[in-house]
């Protein structure tokens, strides 16, 4: 896929991170962006500096997601790359644990477990299969091309640490659901690929002391730092452009293995 200013795109979780820096780099080739987020004020300052369109959207709600493709649709029109950044951490807790001193067992808090699944993995396909419905009406492109989708997964997908089942299985499912929507839609010229990155310098961690970034900086073999957004965009960059990239789940991470915590 050749990209240029007949290409629209649209980035969830687009407004900060690995979404913003893959934004602009699309919005460089000339790609008409739409920026699906729940940061407004993030969101309309990057659309306006990419000249693209934001939706204030929650991917775990069916009105928003329909309101927010309709909205973009009307603005740049039907989208052919789709790249999935929307996502959530957090909720660490054993499967069951028991308190060393009183005996006390905790079971680990199913609404929390449900969380992470409703917005990672189910968030993910919900934009999938809304983004591949509205791609299924436009004509091939010259390489045979009608769409490319790139997900976000995450290392914990295959090195799942202590404490973090939920957030591994909303990303592992991510990775386990990849190559089965590449086959569903190969008949309609719709690749699909999925990125694990490692440890990324996102928001997140930019409010982590800097002690703490030299600590997990050193735990990647090389080279020794977190990795930046704009090598998840180039990434990201590949898998679209590559008409050939098709069903592949890659490791984005400096060869790091995560440890089990």
């Amino acid at each position: 896929m050749q990209l240029n200013s007949s290409i629209s795109a649209v980035i969830t979780g687009g407004a900060s991170g690995l979404g913003r820096a893959t934004a602009k780099l699309l919005a460089s080739h000339g790609v008409k962006v739409a920026i699906f987020d729940l940061q407004e004020d993030l969101g309309e300052a990057l659309a306006s500096e990419i000249g693209g369109v934001f939706c204030k959207v929650n991917v775990t709600s069916t009105p928003e997601v329909d309101a927010a493709f309709a909205k973009a649709r009307a603005a740049i029109g039907q989208e052919r790359i789709l790249v999935n950044c929307a996502g959530i951490g957090g909720g660490a807790a054993r499967t069951a644990s028991r308190d060393r001193q009183t005996g006390e067992v905790k079971e680990y808090p199913l609404e929390n477990f449900e969380r992470i699944i409703q917005v990672n993995l189910i968030g993910t396909f919900r934009c999938i299969t809304k983004s591949t419905a509205g791609m299924l009406t436009l004509e091939p492109l010259p390489d045979g091309d009608r769409g490319a989708i790139v997900n976000t997964a995450s290392v914990a997908a295959e090195d799942g640490q202590i404490g973090q089942v939920a957030y591994t299985a909303s990303k592992a499912g991510i990775v386990g659901m990849t190559l089965v929507v590449a086959r569903d839609l190969s008949g309609e010229g719709v690749r699909v690929n999925t990125i694990l990155p490692g440890i990324f310098d996102t928001p997140l961690l930019q409010r982590a002391s800097e002690a703490v970034k030299a600590a997990l900086s050193a735990q990647v073999p090389f080279p020794k730092r977190l990795g930046m957004p704009e090598e998840f965009a180039q990434l990201a960059h590949t898998m679209i452009t590559n008409s050939y990239f098709n069903g592949e789940d890659v490791r984005l991470d400096g060869a790091i293995r995560m440890a089990p915590r």
